[in-house]
């Protein structure tokens, strides 16, 4: 790791409660928080100089250019082996959920559906429902993956009478963790074709991969051409304060991209590009250095939860640092998030959020210290006691 100490093994309790975000805030201090997808880490250092630097020389106004998408390029190429990042079909946004609109807003239309992959990211539905499209599921198999059945099925239906459906991918997927394969995607390009159904990919964890798997980015895949993504360093290098994220358009959806009103770019952080722009050229070694760590974790996580709560069914997964954790055996007289925050003073996300299929199951953040996580699991076993 080129002397790159474990990222999640740098802050104490004491340093962490210190912090003002989201993660750390929200609940009392006899909390343990494992639940936002927060990272318990310290800046990579080439990311803190680069903001140090624009600090320095105040350039803090309104971003431009394409270092970003430049450096993501040459990232994909990298740890994906993919050469087909075309800067020219990229636009900066926001962040990858407001981008995630601006997308749909190009491709679909007011009370038009759009398909979500149930369990998935509770935003798909506060967001798409807000913009004014339907929500329609297409529940994950029991492995937690696709199940292209399911998925023609609901194609086939919201194609009917609907002027411009889309269909929003998670991918990696969250809170499973599962990569969808090259011939998975590919199957998915093929269904979208078929149905004329637009894919709209949030591509945020693709970074973090654990020992052995391999991201498949989705406009890579034949097919996909017509296909929009959305990605960003900011889940990779705990960087969701500072906002900037890449749009991502295949051949085919040039025109779509070209459609995307001026303001939106804007929109983002000119400090967070810098930022994510530095993570994404000189941020590989810490990178590698957390991916170990959250392997770590991952183990740790399984190995605890056998010894003291072998009723929660756990599969590491291959992506993402997040764990989903099916508590249904347990048999609680409630959500199990609430009886672990009640009772044993850990906040995990509810499975409810999440959609169909996601009662009786709670999202634990593995991006932590070992240390966390054995004192929470630990918690948790005597919350059930």
């Amino acid at each position: 790791m080129d002397g790159v100490p474990n990222p999640l093994r740098r802050l104490t309790l004491e340093q962490l409660r210190r912090r003002t975000s989201m993660k750390w805030r929200t609940y009392p201090e006899d909390v343990l928080p494992l639940w936002v997808a927060e990272m318990d880490v310290p800046l990579d250092e080439p990311v803190a100089q680069a903001i140090r630097d624009a600090v320095a020389l105040g350039d803090t106004g309104y971003p431009a250019g394409t270092a970003y998408a430049e450096a993501l390029s040459d990232f994909a190429s990298t740890r994906w082996s993919w050469d087909g990042l075309a800067v020219e079909r990229t636009a900066i946004v926001p962040d990858v959920m407001l981008g995630i609109v601006e997308m749909l807003k190009l491709v679909s239309g007011p009370g038009d559906p759009v398909v979500v992959n149930s369990p998935v990211y509770p935003p798909f539905y506060q967001f798409v429902g807000n913009m004014g499209r339907q929500v329609v599921e297409a529940e994950l198999g029991a492995d937690g993956r696709i199940d292209f059945e399911v998925l023609e099925d609901v194609f086939a239906r919201v194609r009917k009478g609907a002027a411009r459906p889309a269909y929003l991918l998670c991918s990696p997927h969250n809170p499973t963790g599962a990569i969808h394969s090259a011939d998975e995607l590919a199957d998915v390009a093929a269904l979208a074709r078929t149905y004329g159904v637009r894919v709209v990919a949030d591509e945020i964890h693709a970074p973090l991969m654990a020992g052995g798997a391999t991201f498949v980015p989705y406009l890579s895949v034949p097919g996909a051409g017509s296909g929009l993504s959305l990605m960003s360093a900011s889940k990779a290098w705990n960087l969701a304060g500072l906002k900037a994220a890449v749009a991502l358009a295949g051949p085919d959806a040039t025109d779509d991209l070209a459609r995307l009103p001026e303001e939106v770019g804007h929109g983002p952080s000119h400090v967070g590009v810098i930022a994510h722009t530095a993570a994404l050229r000189d941020g590989g070694a810490w990178l590698d250095a957390l991916l170990t760590g959250l392997d770590d974790n991952r183990r740790l996580l399984a190995q605890l939860l056998a010894e003291v709560l072998p009723a929660v069914r756990y599969e590491p997964a291959q992506a993402t640092y997040l764990a989903w954790l099916d508590c249904r055996a347990l048999d609680l007289p409630g959500d199990p998030a609430d009886v672990f925050l009640e009772r044993g003073r850990v906040a995990l996300n509810s499975g409810v959020p999440f959609g169909t299929g996601g009662a009786g199951f709670v999202r634990l953040n593995l991006a932590t210290s070992p240390e966390l996580i054995t004192e929470a699991v630990r918690r948790m076993a005597a919350a059930v006691d």
